[in-house]
């Protein structure tokens, strides 16, 4: 048994030649030298300690030695010697590690005993150069679908970078993927995806994550052979890589929630299914069994190695504006279209060290709810002193700079939350194309303004509404390929995802030129349904905004795309909840338009600053559209409705605060106070308060996960110290019954 104290050496040797197996290939001598000082070095270290792993040793260093005294090259025979020692060497260190006894002849015969379960006659061996299809198959055995094992004990902190690394490469795999659909010959793009699975697959061999390894390095292969043109990259490539990229995403799943609970993976996740399609793509093209080496990509040895070292500088991740890109891997690869770097790898990573920095989200909402309070203290501050009579002019030159400090603090902190919409514009990519081929459609899918930058808050949170959307557009609106051709239309629909800015707000807007939305068939369903009163006349906007309507949908059957009436009742409610506005527009026969307009951040509102008696309340400013001083001759008493304000020729519900929150209130009627007309769920009403006190910016606070007051989203507090409630329009509308006076 090995000691303790020599199991660092262990380790650091075993991840060296983990380094070193990255460059060896059949037919080439890179690696040799060092892989066989190193392991003169194991077998001193195992040497008095463990007889069976140092005769292991010593074998496989007799072979390498052999080869050079020979000035030869890595055969075939050599490599997977060498390949199987370094994954038997990998699973003894971690009984080691544990202090469990384990005779390298046991692990021996449980290989092997894995091997026969696998293949039913032999090990697998690594396939000839020259092998056709069946020599292919019959030599590359279906692995084992095993449950992932972590190293829990040890390897944590390595285990998180490479959690880290893998999610940036898959999500990297995937932008490139769908590039590729629409440009197959981008050899930059190829080389992109390529170089990640290879990084996968090499950290997680040294990390021993079986599944992974095994899967990434199929696929690894496949991707050879379609950047050395021996395989086209068709629909059925593309296909394939992108379910071995979500299988993969499933397995760092397990990853994750074993960092974050500190428990082994109880689910055995399959990978078998895809590398037996990935072996029967691969047909009988010639491929080398080992993976390429860095020399022959163009990379200098130290690259490869750099995949493996978890190098600090490679491993950050941008703050803000840079979220979302990431230093190619080594010099010489170029990322794909959809993620393209200008400059050199080795600009971009002395670039990044200097610009970007890896930091958990709960000390950076820590720093931001600090700066929160800071603008609170200072507006106290500046309202104490002004109260006090005491003020001069030096005491105001200084409040003013305390003010130009605490804002330009608060828009940095703002700015750290700002995050790119890149990677959410990612996944709707994606999603479009799985719904395309779902359905049969043909559709080329855009996006626009990708680098615009969201709260990261709000961009958590607006995934579920743009998935619905897009649903929505790919079923309803793009018509299947031979009913846009007889319309006269393109075979291939048109959807557009775009982002942009609009004053203080940012727009979101999901295009399509697709059927559009016919009118009586809404009206006719929504009259169907319950929805709306029969025989009464409705606009072409209030008939659209029916779609908005629970349970609504004109799909004459469900199917897995939409259909149950869940899906743009959905839509509004999650863009109400983050204080935005939707609003849809359609043309029959042209196609629709969605635009959602949402606030820049969540931090903080701009809010309109409104008194009830003693009380002082805050409106967020997107959900006003005016407000009015009321006559006579507007305000009507309409049975079962209470008091309306007639304006411009429209009828709207009054409703009044002061009644809704039980409040004692100056304004008895509307003629008493102001009206200010809000908008929700798609219709407006009239809000009684005394009087409007004036526009403000402030900082929103949560009121606490067990309160929770219908008609208010929050609070805030003022420069006086005192606490104003934040307003929720949605929730005040949905209480009629309380707000009709």
């Amino acid at each position: 048994m090995i000691p303790q104290e020599s199991i660092s050496e262990l380790e650091r040797l075993i991840e060296s030649l983990s380094v070193e197996m990255t460059l060896i290939e059949v037919g080439k001598d890179e690696g040799l030298v060092p892989a066989y000082s190193l392991l003169g070095e194991l077998v001193e270290v195992v040497q008095g300690h463990d007889v069976e792993a140092s005769d292991r040793c010593t074998t496989v260093l007799e072979t390498l030695g052999g080869i050079l005294d020979r000035g030869g090259y890595f055969d075939e025979a050599a490599v997977a010697q060498f390949t199987r020692f370094m994954d038997q060497a990998r699973c003894l260190l971690r009984y080691y590690r544990m202090g469990e006894p384990l005779s390298w002849k046991a692990l021996e015969e449980q290989w092997t005993d894995e091997s026969e379960d696998l293949s039913g006659d032999e090990a697998p061996s690594a396939p000839s150069m020259d092998a056709g299809p069946e020599a292919k198959s019959a030599s590359v055995s279906s692995p084992e679908d095993t449950l992932m094992v972590l190293d829990l004990e040890e390897s944590v902190d390595v285990l998180e970078e490479f959690y880290q690394e893998a999610i940036e490469h898959l999500e990297n795999i995937e932008a490139a993927l769908l590039e590729l659909e629409n440009d197959p010959k981008d050899v930059e793009a190829i080389s992109s995806v390529f170089r990640s699975f290879h990084t996968i697959k090499g950290v997680a061999g040294f990390l021993d994550l079986k599944p992974i390894r095994v899967l990434a390095h199929e696929v690894e292969t496949l991707l050879d052979l379609v950047r050395s043109d021996k395989l086209d990259l068709d629909e059925d490539v593309v296909s394939l890589v992108l379910e071995s990229r979500d299988r993969l995403q499933l397995l760092m799943g397990q990853v994750q929630a074993g960092l974050q609970e500190l428990v082994q993976p109880a689910e055995i996740i399959q990978v078998s299914d895809l590398i037996e399609r990935t072996v029967l793509l691969m047909g009988g093209a010639a491929t080398a069994p080992a993976p390429a080496t860095a020399e022959a990509e163009g990379f200098p040895p130290e690259a490869a190695a750099a995949d493996l070292s978890f190098d600090e500088e490679e491993d950050v991740v941008p703050v803000g504006p840079l979220v979302g890109e990431k230093p190619t891997p080594s010099e010489g690869a170029v990322g794909s279209k959809a993620a393209t770097a200008s400059e050199s790898p080795a600009k971009s990573k002395e670039k990044a060290s200097a610009t970007s920095i890896r930091m958990n989200t709960e000390k950076l909402d820590g720093i931001i709810d600090a700066v929160g309070e800071l603008v609170i203290v200072e507006s106290q501050l500046r309202d104490s002193i002004l109260s006090s009579g005491t003020t001069s002019s030096r005491i105001e030159r200084n409040l003013a700079q305390l003010g130009r400090i605490t804002r330009e603090l608060q828009r940095s902190g703002l700015s750290l939350r700002m995050v790119s919409l890149k990677q959410i514009f990612q996944k709707m990519q994606r999603l479009s194309r799985d719904l395309a081929n779902k359905s049969g459609k043909k559709v080329a899918f855009r996006v626009e303004g990708e680098d615009t930058e969201m709260d990261r808050t709000v961009v958590e949170k607006i995934g579920d509404p743009l998935v619905h959307m897009i649903r929505n557009s790919m079923d309803h609106g793009i018509e299947p390929p031979e009913e846009r051709i007889e319309s006269g239309k393109p075979e291939f629909g048109q959807v557009t995802l775009r982002a942009y800015y609009q004053g203080d707000t940012i727009v979101l807007e999901l295009s399509d030129d697709g059927r559009g939305i016919n009118a009586e068939r809404v009206l006719k369903k929504a009259v169907e349904r319950g929805l709306v009163q029969e025989g009464k006349q409705y606009s072409r906007e209030e008939i659209i905004n029916f779609l908005f309507l629970p349970g609504f949908s004109t799909a004459e059957k469900v199917s897995d795309i939409s259909g149950r009436g869940v899906g743009m009742d959905v839509v509004r409610t999650n863009v109400q909840k983050l204080r935005g506005r939707i609003e849809l527009t359609s043309e029959e026969g042209r196609g629709s338009v969605v635009r959602i307009a949402l606030p820049l951040t969540m931090a903080i509102i701009d809010g309109l600053l409104i008194r009830v008696g003693t009380d002082r309340y805050i409106l967020p400013v997107m959900s006003v559209n005016m407000t009015l001083k009321p006559k006579p001759g507007q305000i009507h008493t309409v049975q079962g409705k209470g008091n309306v304000i007639k304006h411009r020729e429209t009828i709207y519900q009054l409703v009044h605060l002061g009644q809704f929150f039980e409040v004692p209130a100056d304004a008895q009627t509307a003629l008493d106070g102001v009206v200010v007309m809000v908008e929700a769920n798609g219709q407006a009403f009239g809000l009684i308060v005394d009087e409007i006190l004036h526009k403000q910016e402030v900082v929103v606070k949560n009121l606490g996960g067990s309160t929770h007051t219908q008609g208010v989203s929050g609070g805030a507090i003022l420069g006086d110290g005192t606490i104003s409630l934040i307003l929720d329009p949605v929730g005040l509308s949905a209480s009629q019954t309380r707000l009709r006076v």
